[in-house]
Order: structure tokens, then C-alpha cells, then sequence
């Protein structure tokens, strides 16, 4: 059995500890927001929070998360009112929009790890996470805009 916090809520599991946690999720915990795109940790659809960082729920076995504290995208921001989700909506990010939660996974664990985000930061950090749709160049300027929003600075398009 494995003991961890999800969204806050302490659960435990009974199963295979070899189990995906983005099994576990979605057909123990009833969490579907969390999406499988590849299950080989090459798309970044699944991405999570364990213990605060970005992590593929694809390729993590539950067994390894005793105590550990796991957020979704269910979990982020109780009102959905995370900058990154403002932002998100704020710029129509979203196009098919099932690479959004992982997307929006891995931008929120950014903007809440610098004060600034540099094109180099977001550069690095998102293209763990695929865009079918190609809506790259939105991303970029909602991940800037949440990260001037956490800081207080005005975005480029603010100052012009």
C-alpha cells in the first residue's frame, strides 16, 4: 500500500506498485485531467507536480511516492485563478486543448520557480511538453504574461 497527498487530500493505494501514477490517477482517483499522449515520458500531456516539481505521471511508478505530495491540474488553483490559467484563458491558448493541462502543468512549475522568465527559461523548461496544434507561440506569451503578473511587471504589450 502507498500513502501520498493528492490535491491536498491524503490517499493510498492498494495495487501494483509498478502502476503509473497517471493510471493511478485517472482510473483509482477518478483525476482525468491529467491526459496519456505517449507513455514513454516523450509529450509532457501527463505532467504533474510531485513534491513541487514537474514530473511525467507516465513513467513514475506509484511505489516510488510514499509521503509524496501530488498536484494535478485539478489540484493547481482551487478557483482555476493561477496566473498561468488566467493567462491561458486571458490569450486563447488552448486550440484541441489536450496538451493543456501538462502544458499548463509545466508552465505553472516554472513561473512559480524564477521571479522573471527569460525566453531562454521558457525555451528550456516547455519543450518537455508537445503542442500538436502548434500553439507554441502562445504559450510563450502566456507563460510571460503569468510571470509578470506573479512579479508585478508590466508584459510587452502592457508597456507599448
Amino acid at each position: 500500500m502507498v500513502k501520498l497527498v493528492i490535491n491536498g487530500e491524503e490517499r493510498q493505494f492498494d495495487g501494483d506498485q509498478d502502476t503509473p501514477l497517471l493510471w493511478v490517477l485517472r482510473d483509482e482517483m477518478g483525476l482525468t485531467g491529467t491526459k496519456y499522449g505517449c507513455g514513454i515520458a516523450a509529450c509532457g500531456a501527463c505532467t504533474v507536480h510531485i513534491d513541487g516539481a514537474p514530473s511525467f505521471a507516465c513513467v513514475t511508478p506509484v511505489g516510488v511516492l510514499e509521503g509524496a505530495e501530488v498536484t494535478t491540474i485539478e489540484g493547481l488553483s482551487e478557483k482555476g485563478d493561477h496566473p498561468v490559467q488566467e493567462a491561458w484563458r486571458d490569450l486563447n491558448v488552448a486550440q484541441c486543448g489536450y496538451c493543456q493541462a501538462g502544458q499548463i502543468m509545466q508552465a505553472a512549475a516554472l513561473v512559480d520557480q524564477y521571479d522573471t522568465v527569460t525566453d531562454e527559461d521558457i525555451d528550456a523548461v516547455m519543450s518537455a511538453n508537445l503542442c500538436r496544434c502548434g500553439t507554441y507561440p502562445r504559450i510563450r506569451a502566456a507563460v510571460k504574461q503569468a510571470s509578470a503578473a506573479k512579479s508585478g511587471t508590466p508584459t510587452e504589450a502592457e508597456t507599448q
